[in-house]
């Protein structure tokens, strides 16, 4: 099994430079299956997950990866991991950056992996 902490990076680091500079690339990552708790509001399949993260109401952000934790998620051999992120998001320029929590199910898929499931909340406090 190939290191799930690498994978963790390297998928994070993809996602996450994505997310910054071209948010409507991110539907690569997900499947017709796949779901987004966002906030508490859900959302599921590409299209609607897509919308969501294309229509978030700011011209720029910037993720700064505080945590990184990967833990396999299969029993089957399949090599699924569950990644967990918390970090800081700065919005527009702002001086606050604001800090938030990312969950991930990557499943593999054709020599790579896909999102299954994606929970973000913000982090208050």
């Amino acid at each position: 099994m190939a290191d799930i902490n690498s994978i963790a990076k390297q998928f994070t680091d993809f996602y996450y430079q994505t997310f910054d500079t071209n948010r409507a690339a991110l539907q690569s990552l997900y499947r017709a299956n796949s779901m987004l708790t966002f906030e508490g509001s859900q959302f599921a399949g590409v299209a609607g997950i897509t919308e969501k993260l294309t229509s978030l109401p700011f011209e720029q952000v910037q993720h700064k990866v505080t945590t990184l934790d990967a833990q396999p998620s299969s029993t089957t051999g399949e090599s699924s991991l569950i990644v967990s992120v918390t970090g800081l998001l700065v919005v527009d320029g702002s001086q606050n950056p604001l800090q938030f929590s990312q969950i991930f199910q990557l499943i593999p898929d054709s020599g790579s992996y896909y999102v299954f499931n994606d929970i973000f909340r913000l982090n208050y406090g």
